[in-house]
Parts: structure tokens; C-alpha cells; sequence
């Protein structure tokens, strides 16, 4: 996936995430860190499941997870700079799918 194509997040947008938005209009969101951080993500008021794709400062793919909704505590083993919340639509079915075969 091309982080070119995902939805850079502002601060405001990166306190709510995916949060309060219908599963088939949901954008990719791409959270870019100033420095390598270790914070834990919740999908409270998210209403579909979607994929946390952490990346280290390499944009490398250091973890990723399916998060179900209503979960309290996300977190990978490692620290992070990036992080991308791909939800399950159409839209990302395609590179949902790469994703979980090269992991």
C-alpha cells in the first residue's frame, strides 16, 4: 500500500479515528508520530472491525492486528511511528487481504 494514498490525519482527526463513521464511507487514516511512541489505540464508538497496521520510522510493517469493536487496550510489542487504521470495506478488501499474506 502506498502511503501516498492514505488519509493523513490531523490532531483533531487523530483523537477520533475511525470513530462515529459508517463502515462503507470509512477512509484509510495514516497517524504520523514526531518521534517513535508505544501508546495503546481503543475502538470505542468504532461500529466495524478494521486493521491497525504499525509501522517503525523505515516505514516498515513492525505489527498488525485485526481490532473488533469496543475494545479498551491496543497496543503492539514494539514502539511506533506510524500507524494506519484500515477499516473492512470494499474499498481495502484487496489490500487487507496483501497485507495479512506477506505478514
Amino acid at each position: 500500500m502506498d502511503l501516498d494514498s492514505v488519509r493523513k490525519v490531523s490532531f483533531s482527526c487523530k483523537i477520533l479515528g475511525l470513530m462515529f463513521r459508517s463502515r462503507r464511507n470509512a477512509e484509510a487514516l495514516l497517524f504520523d508520530f514526531k518521534k517513535p511512541t508505544a501508546m495503546a489505540i481503543h475502538s470505542f464508538f468504532v461500529f466495524f472491525p478494521f486493521v491497525a497496521v504499525w509501522l517503525n520510522d523505515k516505514n516498515e510493517v513492525i505489527e498488525c492486528q485485526i481490532v473488533r469493536p469496543w475494545i479498551f487496550h491496543v497496543k503492539p510489542k514494539s514502539e511506533f511511528t506510524k500507524l494506519i487504521e484500515l477499516p473492512f470495506n470494499k474499498k481495502y478488501e484487496g489490500v487487507i487481504t496483501q497485507i495479512f499474506k506477506n505478514s
